[in-house]
């Protein structure tokens, strides 16, 4: 049995719309919040076997990332300013053909490494050799949710059926938990139907939930509705795709109806606004979703297309986006920009995550405000959103087990991951390591 006590902490719970709690405490025992609140309400005979005292930070739930591609970190920066398809087709493809699952596992790790610096505790992941992502995500201590992508088109794509039945048997619960799976279709116009019902029989067979990219660009949308002669997410309601649990990326190009059909189907969505803006793929219309109920969470995207995975400036982007898109500058004010990054991020991904309370997972962040930039503090949330920055996470914890403290990563090698990373980057490209 292990108990952590965070002792003079200004906690943002999340547990309501701009509830602050000064002077707090925070209990945790055996990776599960047990009490949090007030220092003058803590459990009585309560004893922890270590105490954070957290005098001058803020505790808060960690982020939570719903959607990226974590070994794409090693194809940083190496195809920038290109449409989208042009990027896949010319450039991200034929690398990632070169991928070893050493590389995945050492990209993974430069993924990890990246996310828990900046206060991240979980993270939603599409990719390939996930058994090796699997690997990175056990040993660093880090929360995900995981799926092996798959493509209909491929030649490989019945092979993709089978490692993704094998994965699932293998990791699902994996890791003390921390590791949950999920079917991963790339997209409506990489998998036709058949292939759909294929993807389902699984899904239905683990009771697993779905990961899907979705309404990505204006030629997907326009190609999908010429061929079925209708929308993308109108294309999946009819494959039975929506009556699972969805983690839907980007629903950039979505109609009216279609956000009727997101609501009634209870589909997460993943919004990813920096890699939406780099790719010219277009504005998500995210307040007009969060009106009308849908579930919004926040991703980054992979580095690729982002080129870093910091949940910080992804939120602000996405509030600032939505201001400037809409003409109206009360959309998306502060502290839904932060339950979108934490509170919804648990939601989408089906998690007791993303909210300090009785009974939810300890992954829990601790943000050190005794900086310039956050002073004077008129507004603690406001500030969280719009000026902080990932550097001024002090401490991250996951499932009740320090992971970073005083910004040093007790779980990875910091110097490792790097050496690793570089070498397997290097290899790819064709290019000789420094």
């Amino acid at each position: 049995m292990s108990r952590i006590k965070i002792t003079n902490a200004v906690i943002i719970p999340m547990t309501e719309e701009n509830l602050i709690i000064n002077s707090g405490e925070i209990h945790i025992e055996d990776g599960t919040i047990v009490f949090a609140g007030a220092a003058g309400d803590v459990l009585p005979d309560w004893r922890a076997e270590e105490t954070i005292d957290a005098g001058g930070m803020v505790a808060m739930p960690g982020f939570v990332n719903c959607h990226t591609h974590a070994a794409m970190t090693l194809l940083r920066s190496y195809a920038d300013d290109l449409p989208l398809m042009e990027w896949l087709e010319q450039r991200i493809w034929p690398m990632e053909e070169k991928l070893t699952g050493e590389d995945v596992y050492w990209g993974t790790m430069l993924c990890i490494f990246e996310l828990l610096k900046s206060g991240t505790t979980c993270f939603a992941d599409m990719y390939f050799f996930m058994n090796d992502v699997a690997r990175a995500v056990a040993k660093s201590g880090i929360r995900a949710s995981l799926s092996r992508g798959m493509v209909g088109v491929n030649p490989n794509a019945q092979n993709a059926l089978v490692e993704t039945e094998q994965f699932i048997e293998e990791w699902n619960g994996a890791a003390d938990g921390r590791i949950k799976t999920m079917v991963g279709p790339h997209a409506p116009y990489t998998c036709p139907p058949d292939y759909l019902k294929k993807v389902l029989a699984i899904a239905e067979k683990y009771s697993t939930g779905v990961h899907i990219h979705l309404a990505e660009t204006r030629i997907e949308f326009d190609d999908i509705t010429k061929q079925y002669r209708k929308t993308p997410v109108e294309y999946l309601y009819d494959c039975g795709v929506l009556d699972f649990n969805v983690l839907a990326a980007h629903c950039v190009h979505v109609t009216e109806n279609d956000i009727k059909i997101l609501k009634e189907k209870n589909i997460g969505v993943a919004h990813n606004p920096e890699s939406n803006m780099k790719l010219a793929s277009g504005i998500a219309p995210v307040s007009q979703m969060l009106e009308r109920g849908v579930i919004v969470g926040i991703g980054t995207d992979g580095a690729a297309s982002n080129n870093n995975l910091d949940m910080m400036e992804e939120m602000r982007s996405a509030a600032l986006l939505q201001k400037v898109s809409t003409g109206i500058p009360t959309v998306i004010p502060s502290y839904q920009a932060l339950e979108m990054a934490t509170k919804n991020g648990g939601r989408v991904l089906g998690l007791d995550v993303g909210v300090i309370r009785e009974g939810y997972k300890a992954d829990i962040i601790l943000i050190d405000f005794e900086k310039p930039h956050l002073y004077p503090k008129h507004d603690l949330i406001a500030h969280t959103v719009y000026a902080a920055q990932s550097s001024d996470v002090d401490t991250v914890i996951v499932d009740g087990t320090v992971l970073m403290r005083n910004r040093k990563l007790l779980t990875i090698d910091e110097r490792e991951v790097l050496v690793n990373a570089e070498r397997c980057a290097k290899r790819m490209a064709g290019e000789k390591t420094i």
